[in-house]
């Protein structure tokens, strides 16, 4: 595919299925940000560093932000279901591999002592 064509084919969904779907594009991405800053503050609170478990917790509210705007998008709501069970498992995965560095939480934001 050459360049023209990825353009134009990327034109073509923001301005049609996914501005309707999404809502207005800078509108969604604000909402994305502000939740990806909480999410961002907490992992480094938690962990002094984002971790895969942090990266699907901040796809999963790119889902919910989308949801926001057309709360009835099955495919949203199957997304978030996929980067739940990923960032279980990424967790999981995490804490097995960084057992020594005390950077394991309890379930909260701050890490055990």
């Amino acid at each position: 595919m050459k360049r023209e064509e990825v353009l134009r084919s990327a034109e073509a969904l923001i301005n049609g299925p996914r501005a309707k779907d999404y809502g207005e594009a800078y509108h969604n991405h604000t909402r994305i940000a502000a939740g990806w800053n909480v999410i961002v503050e907490g992992a480094l609170t938690s962990h002094g560093k984002l971790t895969p478990a942090h990266v699907a917790l901040m796809m999963d509210w790119v889902k919910s932000s989308r949801l926001l705007e057309s709360i009835d998008h099955e495919d949203s709501w199957i997304d978030k279901a996929g980067y739940t069970a990923l960032g279980a498992e990424f967790t999981e995965k995490f804490n097995k591999e960084n057992k020594s560095d005390g950077k394991t939480t309890n379930g909260n934001v701050r890490t055990k002592k």
